[in-house]
């Protein structure tokens, strides 16, 4: 009897270490075909996948092998699985890597109009995160359930008995699970895709990565960006490589209206045909507003994609300033004072009009009532204020209607005498 068992686990042994080996030796075959063919790039992927694959087949082939023995404990044979599962999902997601690798390799994205090798890219990228996440997850359930048998049964019931809790614990993960349908909703609708330039809460950059949950923002200055996945299926953005890389690139001047126009646009044309940063699409220079000072002065030139247009703008921008600098100084923007002309510095006080008032209506005031003894001084004054509407009295004009008035105060029954003192040679009654 024990040297049966003896036999059976060298068998058992034998098996595992057969299949390592054959393993082995398959991998090896795989290296060498590869570096006959000078496939340079992907005998690091082939490299890597050795060990997962050997270990692999030797756990699994062991695993297989125990099970042929019944008079072993069940928990044994069950056990044996779990680093046989580990194993193959440890191969699955080298697989994955390999795959990936070899696809971006095969699709570069140094080419021009290249929106169709970044679709690519961002899918393939995508579902190596989904076979990562489906590995891992049949992994760990797959150790459970041979760890615990009765464990289907056991979740059943705690979910029939605690449908509340589930339904919290749903909640709770509403967010995540948003966040994965996003992803998986950007990478196989084309709505944003790797490499892709965007303006998003008003940074400009890359699309630098894609997973199930975030995405990551490669900004122009070198800062990173890292925003939710459902933030691109719920918020406007602006994406500039949807359908081609080729960009218009806007060039703002406010010159003087004395700036040469002409002038202006030949020498733009020779600046766009010397720089190899114009993709020779198009350009145009136009006059797109007016200021009370300033005129509004717009370049349009194409390139290729965004980062060459930025750059093709600055230097637009700065060619033309020094030609205006060095050139046409008078088309710089200037602030221009008006003063008035010099014969009106002559002008006198004496010569400046001063109405005056009419000494007609002046005399039509009615001071009828100091034949009683008194006058009432607010009648009197808006009597003198009626008769100045259409012209301004002049100081002394009033100020004799005053003392007239304060003399009819201190006298009674002397209305001829105040009235002549108004009207000389105008005798009283």
């Amino acid at each position: 009897m024990g040297l049966d068992i003896w036999v059976r686990l060298l068998t058992v042994a034998g098996t595992a270490t057969g299949a390592g080996v054959l393993t082995l030796g398959l991998a090896v075959l795989i290296a060498r075909f590869v570096a006959r063919h000078d496939w340079v790039w992907v005998q690091a992927e082939v490299q890597s996948c050795r060990r997962p694959s050997v270990i692999t087949a030797t756990t699994v082939a062991f695993a297989a092998a125990m099970q042929r023995f019944p008079e072993i404990e069940v928990g044994w044979r069950r056990g044996v699985w779990i680093p046989a599962i580990g194993a193959v999902c440890w191969l699955l997601i080298y697989l994955a890597q390999v795959g990936e690798s070899i696809v971006f390799h095969r699709l570069p994205v140094s080419v021009e109009n290249n929106h169709r090798v970044r679709r690519t890219r961002t899918q393939v990228a995508m579902l190596r995160r989904l076979i990562v996440v489906a590995a891992t997850g049949f992994g760990l359930g797959g150790a459970l359930l041979v760890l615990l048998p009765g464990l289907p049964a056991i979740g059943a019931s705690f979910f029939a008995s605690a449908g509340l809790a589930g339904i919290v614990a749903a909640m709770a993960a509403q967010a995540t699970l948003a966040n994965v349908l996003a992803g998986m909703q950007l990478a196989f609708t084309d709505a944003v895709r790797i490499d892709d330039v965007v303006v998003v809460e008003g940074e400009w950059g890359w699309i630098e990565e894609i997973t199930l949950t975030y995405v990551v923002l490669h900004i122009w200055d070198e800062r990173r960006l890292v925003l939710p996945t459902s933030y691109f299926t719920t918020t406007p953005f602006q994406n500039w490589t949807r359908h081609q890389a080729q960009l218009l690139g806007s060039v703002i001047l406010h010159l003087d209206y004395a700036a040469p126009l002409t002038a202006l646009r030949e020498h733009t044309q020779r600046v766009l045909e010397a720089s190899p940063l114009w993709d020779r699409q198009g350009w145009v220079l136009q006059v797109t507003n007016t200021t009370e000072t300033t005129m509004v002065v717009r370049v349009l030139a194409s390139a290729k994609d965004g980062p060459t247009s930025w750059d093709l703008c600055c230097d637009v921008r700065e060619a033309l300033l020094v030609f205006l600098q060095e050139q046409h100084p008078e088309g710089l923007p200037v602030r221009r004072l008006l003063s008035a002309p010099d014969h009106l510095d002559t002008v006198t006080q004496d010569q400046i009009p001063c109405p005056r008032v009419d000494s007609e209506r002046l005399d039509q005031v009615d001071l009828t009532e100091a034949d009683h003894g008194e006058v009432d001084l607010a009648a009197v004054e808006r009597q003198v204020d009626a008769a100045s509407r259409t012209a301004m009295p002049r100081r002394a004009d009033l100020r004799r209607a005053e003392r007239s008035a304060g003399r009819h105060r201190s006298t009674r029954g002397g209305v001829g005498q105040r009235q002549s003192e108004l009207e000389p040679g105008v005798a009283g009654p």
